[in-house]
């Protein structure tokens, strides 16, 4: 049996950014049966977004192991791992395709197995674009975590529509909120009063609107000497996170003419937290992680509330307003209601936030006559035009087993075709962020 309690429990996360990692990694160690001590294996899903060692260090999640792999090789490790090697949990931290594919490689690898892992996915952030879409590619799961009371309502929901078992959604919350709360600005003493803008690789993705944005955060600094203004960016030129980013910042900012006060940032989000008295975004999800903290977030109305922008998320929440109305001093006050909704626990219930997911884990690694197989909504009965594809992305058959040829089937991958990875790797993220948008650009002419 899993989980015994002469042995750590194993657990195995599976992602495909560095986003996605830290979302991951972190819910792993806060969904884990209490007390249990945890041996964490990480796999890295080969692809545009694989993230680099910078980026895996300042997201600051360590792993007793970690490396890169593809769908097939991880595949053929959960098959093998077996016995004392045998995974208790295994958190799939992925794109929906990514997840569904995933789900009947395991059905496929553990078809003759009761006593595998509880598989576990769920959402990075803020779910406010392909509900349908993203949560019945999820379905399959043992659990699929919802990370406040809103989104678990709307998972539900999705999954009873489609006449299927929704026994699966579990809410919790995100498992990176934390930090010391906000004391109040500073006193004129010490560090100044700093501004931070959090940007967001894809939204807004026009170069005019993103030029806008940055315009308005110089004109801001600019128009306050006093304080610290900082562009908090998520990437380095070259690298690509859960949303490629053709136009970065850094570009921009070579054009511009910004003042002294003005700065652009990496690291942990955390720690720049623990310097911001006032958080500006769009949409981003560092926006519910600074009101965790009950640091004064805005979330800006310049570019309209839409949609594509994912800041109609934020309607109700008290938090919307335009650089004019920053700029003369306004400050929004969040919604109570709102954020309770949205599992930012400011009340301080954030402690007890995972309790029912690592209730439920325990109670399956102790399910007599162990698991039943996985049971995926999308078959080739369901989706005949829609799962054949997703599961070919990822070199599998409609049964979940790999396709001829796939890359590293039966085999670890040698230094030569390491390297000739590494290579296509960057030559499709030059192509990306270099190459298209120059071709889109004389498209339009």
């Amino acid at each position: 049996m899993p989980a015994s309690a002469t042995k750590a429990l194993r657990v195995a996360v599976l992602a495909d950014s560095d986003t996605r990692w830290k979302w991951g990694a972190l819910t792993a160690t806060r969904i884990s049966p209490e007390k249990a001590d945890i041996h964490l294996d990480g796999f890295l899903l080969r692809g545009r977004a694989t993230p680099t060692a910078r980026q895996l260090r300042e997201v600051g999640v360590t792993a007793d192991s970690l490396r890169e792999v593809t769908a097939v090789e991880f595949l053929r490790t959960m098959g093998e791992a077996t016995g004392e090697e045998s995974y208790d949990v295994l958190v799939l931290a992925l794109v929906g395709g990514g997840v569904q594919a995933v789900l009947h490689g395991l059905r496929h690898v553990w078809q003759d197995r009761t006593d595998r892992p509880v598989v576990v996915t769920g959402y990075v952030g803020v779910v406010y674009e392909k509900l349908a879409d993203g949560l019945l590619l999820r379905h399959g799961a043992d659990l699929v975590l919802a990370n406040s009371r809103q989104d678990a309502d709307r998972f539900r929901a999705v999954y009873e529509g489609v006449g299927t078992d929704a026994s699966a959604v579990t809410e919790v919350a995100l498992p990176f909120l934390g930090g010391a709360a906000y004391t109040g600005e500073p006193d004129g003493e010490g560090r100044p009063y700093t501004v931070v803008f959090a940007a967001q690789p894809s939204v807004p993705d026009s170069r005019k609107d993103r030029t806008y944005l940055l315009d308005r955060l110089i004109r801001h600094a600019r128009r306050h000497p006093e304080r610290e203004v900082l562009l908090k960016l998520r990437s380095k030129p070259g690298e690509h996170t859960t949303h490629i980013e053709e136009l970065p910042y850094q570009k921009l900012v070579q054009r511009a003419d910004p003042p002294p006060n003005f700065h652009l940032v990496y690291g942990h989000m955390g720690e720049v937290l623990d310097r911001t008295d006032l958080l500006v975004t769009v949409s981003s999800t560092a926006a519910l992680e600074s009101l965790h903290r009950r640091v004064p977030t805005v979330v800006l109305t310049d570019l309209g509330v839409r949609e594509a922008l994912g800041n109609h998320h934020f309607v109700g929440s008290g938090c919307l307003a335009s650089w004019d109305q920053l700029d003369e001093g306004h400050r929004p006050v969040p919604d109570p209601e709102w954020v309770a909704r949205q599992g930012v626990a400011v009340d301080g219930g954030y402690a007890t936030a995972f309790d029912r997911a690592s209730a439920r884990i325990a109670e399956l690694l102790a399910r007599p006559g162990g698991l039943p197989p996985l049971t995926p909504y999308y078959t080739p009965v369901t989706a005949p035009g829609y799962l054949p594809g997703i599961l070919a992305r990822h070199h599998l058959g409609p049964d979940g087993t790999p396709l001829p040829g796939a890359p590293a089937a039966d085999r670890d991958p040698g230094p030569v075709r390491q390297i000739v990875r590494r290579a296509a790797r960057g030559a499709y993220r030059h192509g990306v962020q270099r190459v298209a948008p120059v071709i889109r650009r004389m498209g339009e002419l």
